[in-house]
């Protein structure tokens, strides 16, 4: 009798571990795709005026968007996901921003999709 609960209760310790790595990691997961940054520091650095303001951060929500159905989709869709949302921020941003500003958001962009394992 004792080997088996003590065999249940290995086998429940080692079921929960396993569910826990799990949620773990589909938080580790969807923290990566999490594209929620500071307006007014991004505007400061990139030295965006009023009207620019708006529209890039109109840009920057519509690309959390996308970034967040790329996070809840299939892995195999999920880096086809990623590369068009970032395509259409890039391109979007391009009207909107001059050369200067431009070079530098793309810096920035480029420094946070690596750093969060996307690039």
């Amino acid at each position: 009798m004792k080997k088996i609960v003590l065999m249940v209760v290995a086998m429940l310790s080692m079921t929960m571990t396993y569910a826990e790595n799990e949620n773990n990691n589909a938080t580790l997961n969807a923290d990566a795709y999490n594209m929620n940054i500071n307006m007014r520091k991004l505007a400061v650095t990139l030295g965006l005026n009023g009207d620019q303001m708006e529209a890039v951060e109109d840009i920057h929500n519509n690309f959390c968007n996308e970034m967040k159905l790329a996070a809840a989709a299939n892995s195999d869709e999920r880096a086809a996901l990623v590369d068009n949302a970032v395509r259409k921020d890039i391109r979007y941003m391009h009207y909107v921003l001059d050369r200067k500003q431009y070079r530098t958001y793309l810096m920035l962009l480029n420094v946070t999709l690596q750093n969060r394992g996307l690039k």
